[in-house]
């Protein structure tokens, strides 16, 4: 796998996370994974832990924005009722890491466009930053992430140069990297995020409990 990094450092690890912005486990998974890392910290504090966002569209063909409960109710060919309990059940989940997700009024659409964002910050330095802002945004006070206004309301936010994206927006800059992730992704055997693979050896497949990535993160530890 071809990155921008230099050669890692006996004191680097490296963890990848391929995910969605609309994605409830990314989040989820995304604190959990912070959790196992500061675990791994605090008894080996000369370790530096590097997370690298990696890009994956759940739905890279879909068109218009229509509500979350319409598109899961389609996609999943069940009623709405249904679709409520599951997002209750996940807003439950997200409670116990810290979360608090407000699914009822969530929009559903392509986020291509946010991916591309979100590479393009790599280079700023504050892609994790303004991905959490994105998740929160999204989960928790129910904003749209998809068209050019929804994202630059999230970058201005968070600081970003307002000019430097919307260039990247009106452009087709950095597709390419997005459409590679994904590529990666499926060479790896994921077909669904969120998927952790740390040190590019050791993969966690969705947002496994804490004890999980802690003990992933251990035994990648113990071979340097």
């Amino acid at each position: 796998m071809s990155t921008k990094h230099g050669p890692q450092s006996p004191s680097e690890m490296i963890v990848d996370v391929w995910s969605d912005v609309v994605c409830p486990w990314c989040f989820i998974g995304k604190r959990r994974l912070e959790k196992g890392i500061a675990k791994i910290k605090s008894a080996h504090p000369e370790i530096d832990v590097k997370v690298r966002h990696r890009a994956f569209q759940l739905q890279p063909d879909i068109e218009g924005v229509v509500p979350t409960k319409e598109h899961l109710a389609t996609k999943y060919n069940i009623d709405t009722e249904r679709v409520a309990a599951m997002q209750a059940n996940v807003c439950s989940i997200a409670d116990g890491e810290g979360l608090c997700y407000d699914l009822e009024n969530t929009l559903s659409g392509n986020t291509m466009d946010a991916h591309r964002v979100l590479k393009w910050a790599e280079s700023t330095g504050v892609a994790q930053e303004l991905l959490e802002k994105m998740y929160s945004a999204y989960f928790e006070q129910s904003r749209p992430l998809f068209t050019h206004e929804d994202i630059l309301a999230i970058t201005d936010e968070v600081g970003l140069d307002h000019a430097s994206v919307v260039a990247v927006l009106i452009s087709d800059h950095y597709r390419d990297f997005v459409l590679q992730d994904q590529d990666i992704a499926r060479q790896l055997g994921a077909n669904g995020v969120p998927f952790f693979v740390i040190d590019m050896k050791y993969g966690i497949s969705g947002a496994q409990p804490q004890e999980v990535f802690t003990q992933t993160l251990e035994t990648a530890l113990a071979e340097k």
